[in-house]
């Protein structure tokens, strides 16, 4: 057992404090992880927020990236000293969807149990009392002990800030466009939404060879960061007008795109992007809206235009495959994952970097350890 600093809620929807804990030895099948950086993802703050009840305390985190310190039972030695990027749906490699080669459903992942593979949490209080590990991997914290399937190895080279994002963003964007939606060369690509994974799904298009590439929101500064990646066209985006926003993205697409990517989890943007399909378009929802809430559109277009509506998540992503894939393409200059990085932070500024996510004024922020 050793003593590790971690970002914890006491329930959804109420702040975070920055405590001492205590973390266990690793288990049958686990990895002792030394935190090197974490992501701060909209999706930790739905959970901060309230807008998604989680069971607490828990130690807030899924966007993350260390070094490999020690091995449970089972686990090769081989591992300790690696750099990894961290899995947030650690797969069971057992259950039907992943028999089927589609880990991004696994429907037994431990993540849902927030805990240790065995369901029992490795993260306590002082006292003993028990902590959760958001997602079984917790990662704002100084360190965490997680399943081995969550741990993928990562190429020499690769900042422990990219291959946080690799963990989470980029995989969720990237793999959008290239995986679940199979974007090919001369598509018509709009992206509505330009934070981590909004930016993410424009690299994605680039690396596609989309033909033109619409950039849309409402921060000037995010579209110029939009354009800087590979975006051809910009849309600036009016909340008042979501119509004219609609329009505007016909134009740039020169009648409508062939998918239209919705990366904020609006019910509104939502149905925007599904309003700016041309006949055969496919509106790919990837950004994540809090729990209850309906998105609507016109059934009639729809159907007789022959649209579709595709869901995505994380990417499609099989991480031990994909992981080092995309972390190749950044070393090799075709993935500029740094460049979404506008913050460095510590672990007690969270709070205020959940601040930045709600004003809409950030990319993506990532605490260093």
């Amino acid at each position: 057992m050793r003593e590790i600093t971690g970002a914890v809620i006491e329930s959804s929807g109420m702040p975070v404090t920055i405590e001492a804990l205590q973390l266990d030895d690793p288990g049958p099948g686990e990895v002792l992880i030394r935190m090197a950086s974490a992501g701060v993802c909209h999706s930790d703050l739905h959970v901060r927020d309230g807008d998604w009840v989680r069971q607490g305390p828990v130690v807030m985190g899924h966007e993350g990236a260390g070094v490999v310190e020690a091995v449970g039972v089972g686990v090769d030695g081989d591992l300790v000293g690696r750099a990894v990027a961290l899995n947030w749906l650690a797969p069971c490699l057992r259950c039907r969807e992943c028999q089927r080669g589609r880990q991004w459903l696994c429907q037994d992942s431990p993540a849902y149990r927030h805990a240790g593979l065995d369901g029992t949490p490795r993260v306590s209080r002082p006292d003993g009392s028990p902590v959760l590990s958001y997602l079984s991997i917790g990662t704002m914290s100084t360190a965490q002990v997680v399943p081995a399937t969550a741990a993928v190895p990562m190429p020499d080279g690769v900042p422990p800030e990219v291959a946080a994002l690799i963990g989470c963003g980029v995989s969720t964007g990237v793999g959008a466009v290239v995986k679940t939606a199979e974007v090919r060369p001369g598509d018509t690509v709009a992206v509505i939404g330009l934070g981590g994974v909004g930016l993410s799904c424009v690299m994605g298009a680039v690396l596609a060879g989309a033909r033109r590439i619409v950039g849309v929101d409402v921060s000037r500064a995010k579209l110029d960061l939009a354009a800087s990646l590979g975006a051809t066209h910009s849309v600036h985006a009016d909340p008042d007008r979501p119509d004219a926003t609609v329009e505007a993205i016909r134009a740039a697409t020169g009648g409508g795109p062939d998918f239209a990517f919705e990366a904020i989890g609006s019910p509104a943007t939502i149905s925007q992007a599904v309003a700016s399909l041309p006949p055969g378009g496919t509106a790919v929802l990837v950004g994540l809206t809090k729990f209850g809430q309906r998105a609507s559109f016109e059934a009639f277009p729809f159907v007789d235009g022959g649209r579709r509506i595709i869901g995505s998540n994380y990417g499609s992503a099989v991480a031990a495959i994909d992981f080092p894939r995309y972390a190749e393409a950044y070393l090799a200059g075709r993935l500029p994952i740094d460049r979404l990085i506008d913050r460095r932070l510590r672990l007690d500024e969270l709070e205020d970097a959940f601040d930045r996510l709600r004003a809409g004024a950030a990319a993506r922020q990532v605490i260093v350890f």
